[in-house]
Protein backbone atom coordinates (compact mmCIF):
# COMPACT_ATOMS: atom_id res chain seq x y z
CA UNK A 1 0.00 0.00 0.00
CA UNK A 2 1.19 3.29 -0.62
CA UNK A 3 0.21 6.12 1.93
CA UNK A 4 -0.44 10.50 1.81
CA UNK A 5 2.30 11.21 4.34
CA UNK A 6 0.42 14.15 5.10
CA UNK A 7 -3.47 12.57 5.69
CA UNK A 8 -2.12 8.74 6.68
CA UNK A 9 -4.68 7.49 3.91
CA UNK A 10 -3.86 4.77 1.28
CA UNK A 11 -3.65 6.44 -1.68
CA UNK A 12 -2.86 3.55 -3.71
CA UNK A 13 -2.34 -0.32 -3.72
CA UNK A 14 0.19 -2.41 -5.39
CA UNK A 15 -0.33 -6.38 -5.73
CA UNK A 16 2.03 -8.29 -6.76
CA UNK A 17 1.04 -11.52 -8.99
CA UNK A 18 2.57 -13.79 -7.32
CA UNK A 19 2.32 -18.24 -7.35
CA UNK A 20 4.80 -18.72 -4.77
CA UNK A 21 4.40 -20.89 -1.53
CA UNK A 22 3.86 -17.05 -0.02
CA UNK A 23 0.79 -15.99 -1.71
CA UNK A 24 -2.44 -15.87 0.40
CA UNK A 25 -5.39 -17.05 -0.07
CA UNK A 26 -6.43 -13.30 -1.18
CA UNK A 27 -3.52 -13.56 -3.88
CA UNK A 28 -1.12 -11.18 -2.13
CA UNK A 29 2.12 -11.97 -1.17
CA UNK A 30 4.57 -11.15 2.05
CA UNK A 31 7.19 -8.82 0.43
CA UNK A 32 10.57 -8.52 1.77
CA UNK A 33 11.83 -5.65 0.63
CA UNK A 34 11.30 -2.70 -1.08
CA UNK A 35 12.55 0.78 -2.84
CA UNK A 36 12.07 3.47 -4.76
CA UNK A 37 14.29 4.88 -7.24
CA UNK A 38 15.74 8.19 -7.21
CA UNK A 39 13.78 9.96 -10.25
CA UNK A 40 10.65 7.85 -8.66
CA UNK A 41 9.90 6.16 -11.81
CA UNK A 42 10.58 2.59 -10.28
CA UNK A 43 9.37 0.67 -7.56
CA UNK A 44 10.48 -2.51 -6.84
CA UNK A 45 9.22 -5.16 -4.42
CA UNK A 46 10.63 -8.79 -3.21
CA UNK A 47 9.50 -11.64 -1.30
CA UNK A 48 12.12 -13.33 0.09
CA UNK A 49 11.30 -16.66 -2.35
CA UNK A 50 13.54 -14.24 -4.57
CA UNK A 51 10.46 -13.08 -6.33
CA UNK A 52 11.05 -9.14 -7.63
CA UNK A 53 7.93 -6.81 -9.11
CA UNK A 54 8.85 -3.74 -10.29
CA UNK A 55 6.10 -0.84 -11.30
CA UNK A 56 6.20 2.79 -12.85
CA UNK A 57 4.52 4.15 -10.63
CA UNK A 58 3.77 8.09 -12.79
CA UNK A 59 2.83 6.00 -15.55
CA UNK A 60 -1.31 7.05 -15.23
CA UNK A 61 -2.15 4.21 -17.79
CA UNK A 62 -1.06 1.36 -15.19
CA UNK A 63 -4.36 2.29 -13.30
CA UNK A 64 -7.53 1.47 -14.93
CA UNK A 65 -10.90 2.05 -12.99
CA UNK A 66 -9.99 1.64 -9.77
CA UNK A 67 -7.98 -1.54 -10.25
CA UNK A 68 -4.85 -1.83 -8.35
CA UNK A 69 -0.94 -1.08 -10.33
CA UNK A 70 0.06 -4.36 -11.87
CA UNK A 71 3.45 -4.45 -12.28
CA UNK A 72 5.36 -3.95 -15.19
CA UNK A 73 8.12 -6.40 -14.71
CA UNK A 74 8.30 -10.16 -12.47
CA UNK A 75 11.18 -12.28 -12.39
CA UNK A 76 13.16 -14.39 -9.91
CA UNK A 77 16.42 -13.04 -8.73
CA UNK A 78 17.68 -16.01 -7.23
CA UNK A 79 17.21 -19.63 -7.75
CA UNK A 80 14.50 -21.60 -6.26
CA UNK A 81 14.84 -22.56 -2.75
CA UNK A 82 17.21 -19.41 -2.00
CA UNK A 83 15.90 -16.68 0.46
CA UNK A 84 15.95 -13.55 -1.36
CA UNK A 85 16.84 -10.71 1.63
CA UNK A 86 17.08 -6.70 0.21
CA UNK A 87 16.66 -5.36 -2.82
CA UNK A 88 18.16 -1.70 -3.79
CA UNK A 89 18.10 0.57 -6.43
CA UNK A 90 21.31 2.37 -7.89
CA UNK A 91 21.93 5.99 -7.47
CA UNK A 92 21.77 6.48 -11.25
CA UNK A 93 18.81 4.24 -11.51
CA UNK A 94 19.86 1.76 -14.11
CA UNK A 95 20.42 -1.16 -11.54
CA UNK A 96 19.06 -3.20 -8.88
CA UNK A 97 21.14 -5.35 -6.78
CA UNK A 98 19.63 -8.20 -4.56
CA UNK A 99 21.01 -10.14 -1.91
CA UNK A 100 20.05 -13.69 -1.38
CA UNK A 101 20.91 -16.72 0.89
CA UNK A 102 23.08 -18.53 -1.69
CA UNK A 103 26.13 -16.13 -0.94
CA UNK A 104 25.70 -13.84 -3.77
CA UNK A 105 24.76 -10.06 -4.76
CA UNK A 106 22.93 -10.11 -8.39
CA UNK A 107 22.96 -7.10 -10.03
CA UNK A 108 19.85 -6.76 -12.71
CA UNK A 109 19.76 -3.83 -15.75
CA UNK A 110 16.21 -1.44 -14.65
CA UNK A 111 15.60 -1.11 -18.45
CA UNK A 112 15.75 -4.58 -19.37
CA UNK A 113 15.16 -6.46 -15.95
CA UNK A 114 17.90 -8.70 -17.36
CA UNK A 115 21.02 -9.80 -14.93
CA UNK A 116 24.03 -8.67 -15.30
CA UNK A 117 26.28 -9.62 -12.58
CA UNK A 118 26.62 -12.27 -10.18
CA UNK A 119 28.74 -11.01 -7.26
CA UNK A 120 30.06 -14.58 -5.68
CA UNK A 121 32.97 -14.29 -2.98
CA UNK A 122 31.02 -14.37 0.09
CA UNK A 123 30.83 -17.88 1.61
CA UNK A 124 27.95 -17.63 3.34
CA UNK A 125 24.18 -15.65 3.06
CA UNK A 126 24.51 -11.83 1.41
CA UNK A 127 22.40 -9.94 3.77
CA UNK A 128 22.61 -6.02 2.51
CA UNK A 129 23.89 -3.94 -0.34
CA UNK A 130 24.71 -0.42 -0.73
CA UNK A 131 25.97 2.05 -4.09
CA UNK A 132 28.16 4.12 -3.52
CA UNK A 133 26.46 7.63 -4.54
CA UNK A 134 28.04 7.46 -8.35
CA UNK A 135 26.74 3.95 -8.27
CA UNK A 136 30.15 2.31 -9.47
CA UNK A 137 30.79 0.54 -6.25
CA UNK A 138 28.76 -1.62 -4.29
CA UNK A 139 29.69 -2.66 -0.78
CA UNK A 140 27.86 -6.06 0.84
CA UNK A 141 27.35 -7.67 4.04
CA UNK A 142 27.62 -11.27 4.89
CA UNK A 143 26.81 -13.88 7.25
CA UNK A 144 30.70 -14.91 6.83
CA UNK A 145 31.70 -11.79 9.43
CA UNK A 146 33.17 -9.83 6.08
CA UNK A 147 31.87 -6.79 4.09
CA UNK A 148 33.16 -6.36 0.48
CA UNK A 149 33.43 -3.33 -1.38
CA UNK A 150 33.23 -4.06 -5.32
CA UNK A 151 34.38 -2.27 -8.08
CA UNK A 152 30.83 -2.85 -10.44
CA UNK A 153 32.81 -2.25 -14.11
CA UNK A 154 35.28 -5.11 -13.30
CA UNK A 155 33.03 -7.55 -10.94
CA UNK A 156 35.88 -8.14 -8.54
CA UNK A 157 36.22 -7.24 -4.96
CA UNK A 158 38.77 -3.97 -4.14
CA UNK A 159 38.71 -4.48 -0.41
CA UNK A 160 37.80 -6.87 2.21
CA UNK A 161 36.37 -5.65 5.71
CA UNK A 162 37.29 -8.91 8.54
CA UNK A 163 37.77 -7.68 11.49
CA UNK A 164 33.73 -8.60 12.57
CA UNK A 165 33.26 -10.56 15.35
CA UNK A 166 29.89 -11.72 14.43
CA UNK A 167 27.99 -11.89 10.89
CA UNK A 168 27.43 -8.40 9.17
CA UNK A 169 23.68 -8.16 8.61
CA UNK A 170 23.60 -4.41 7.87
CA UNK A 171 26.11 -1.90 5.63
CA UNK A 172 25.84 1.68 5.16
CA UNK A 173 28.22 3.41 3.10
CA UNK A 174 29.03 7.52 3.11
CA UNK A 175 31.17 8.30 -0.17
CA UNK A 176 30.05 12.08 -0.04
CA UNK A 177 33.10 14.50 -1.21
CA UNK A 178 31.11 17.26 1.09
Amino acid sequence: KIFDLGSSKCINDIVPDSHSSSTSSQGRVAIQSVDVSEDARTLVAANNHAEVFAWNPSDATMKQDGEPFRPVAKFRAHQLGAYLLHAKISPDCRHLVTTSSDKTARLFDTTTWQLTQTLSQHKKWVWDAVFSADSSYLVTASSDRSSLLWNLRTGTPVRQYTDHDYAVTCVALNDSST
